[in-house]
Parts: C-alpha cells; structure tokens; sequence
C-alpha cells in the first residue's frame, strides 16, 4: 500500500510539472505574438502629408476626401517616406504633356534621320570628288531634257510660222478655221515646253545645292572622324581623306 501511495504521489508529481511546463510555453507563445504584433504594428500604420490649396502642410493617419487629388507622401511612424504619389493632373496639364511628348519624339525622329543620312553620305563616298561627279550625272540628265525641249520649241516655231503664212493666203476661206486650230495646238505645245524648262532648270538648282550641302557635311564629317582618331590623322582634300604616315615611317 505505501509503494501504491508513493507511485501516484510521484506520477502527480509529474503530471504537475508537464501541466506548467505546457502553461509556461503557451505563456511564451502568447508573449512572442504580442511582441511581433508590437513590431508589426508601426509597419503597418502610416501618415500621410499633404499641402492644401492654402499652401498649408498637413499630417494625418488618413486621407480625407479633398486630398485624394493633391500630391502626398506616406511616412512611416519614423517619419521615413514610404510612397509618394503625384498630383492628378488637369485635363490641360495632360494635353501640354501628351504634346511635349510628341515634340520629344519629332525630335529624336528627326536626329535618327539626320544620322542615316550622315551614315549613308560617308559609305557612299570616299572623296569630295566623287560627290561632284555624282552631281555632274544628275545634271547632264536634266540638261539632257532641258536641250531635247529646247529643240522642240524651235521645231514648233518654225511650224507656228509657216501655219501663220499659209493662213494669211487663206483668210476668208474655209480653210482658215483649220489653220487656226494647229495654231492653238501649237500656242499648247509651246507653252507646255516652256514649262518644262523651267521646271527642269528649278530641279537642277537644287540638285546643285543639294550636292554643295553633302559636300560640306561630308567635309564635316571627315573631320570629325579625323579629330577623334589621332593615331590616323587624315588630310582631307579635293581627291578625299587620306591617312598620314605613321611616326617613324619611312619616306620615299
């Protein structure tokens, strides 16, 4: 009887240290989410600074509704800025961005073509030469038009002529109407060509100018290329760019 007695006084014994050891760790469990919400807690909550219309500065926990378009900056409880949101625009304020925007990619378009065409002057031509006779082709052409027409015309005069003599035989007669009618195709003709002519000799205006500007942006260019590579210095002349001696080298 008395080993029974010791027995359950010695399992009560154990069954009580096992109750507080659990009641300690629910203890520290409970204790542990308490701090971690405590930490968490300033994480979470937020101020908000907003400036009104006044220009006056204010600091709230939320936003009321007259802020929600106005710039404002989330701080954390350390005063440190989490977020920070822009001012809502003005249907004005978004037309002048949308239209600075365009403006910036008119721009960049056009120094993109600016650079092809840099680009393509300088692998097309390799002397300032080769440019003026890429021009002397592209005016013997159009003065090749420019005789032709000029040939005509004469043609066409000498026929307005010779009609206007065979008309005045024939004035008063039926035949007078018809010769009337090849001098207005003539007049027609005429005054085509002499439009012709003067349209060719605009376009070889600005065929010249045009090669002059590619001559002198090639030059430009050349230079350029020249400047940034001083171990080649080139010498850029009428027969192109051509690479000086290296120090030292010999010379015939």
């Amino acid at each position: 009887m008395t080993i029974m007695v010791r027995a359950r006084t010695t399992a009560g014994r154990a069954g009580g240290r096992g109750d507080a050891l659990r009641a300690a760790f629910a203890f520290g469990a409970l204790a542990l989410a308490a701090v971690l919400l405590t930490l968490a807690g300033p994480a979470r909550a937020a101020t908000y600074k907003w400036v009104d219309e006044k220009g006056v500065v204010h600091y709230t926990d939320k936003l009321p509704p007259e802020a929600v378009d106005k710039a404002t900056v989330e701080l954390s409880k350390q005063g440190i800025p989490l977020r920070k949101t822009e001012k809502a625009l003005t249907p004005e304020q978004r037309r002048a961005i949308e239209q600075e925007e365009a403006r910036q990619r008119e721009v960049a378009k056009q120094q993109e073509e600016v650079a092809r065409r840099d680009r393509a002057l300088v692998s097309s031509y390799t002397s300032e030469a080769e440019i003026d006779l890429a021009r002397n082709r592209s005016l013997q052409t159009i003065n090749n038009v420019i005789q032709s027409s000029l040939a005509y015309t004469e043609q066409l005069n000498k026929r307005k002529a010779e009609a206007e003599a065979k008309k005045a035989q024939v004035e008063g007669k039926p035949m007078a109407a018809t010769i009337d009618r090849e001098l207005d195709g003539i007049d027609s003709e005429l005054a085509r060509q002499t439009e012709l002519v003067a349209q060719k000799k605009r376009e070889s205006t600005a065929i010249t100018a045009k090669y002059d500007a590619d001559k002198a942006r090639w030059r430009e260019l050349v230079a350029a290329k020249v400047a940034s590579d001083p171990v080649k210095p080139a010498k850029v002349s009428g027969g192109g760019a051509t690479a000086a001696p290296a120090p030292g080298a010999a010379r015939k």
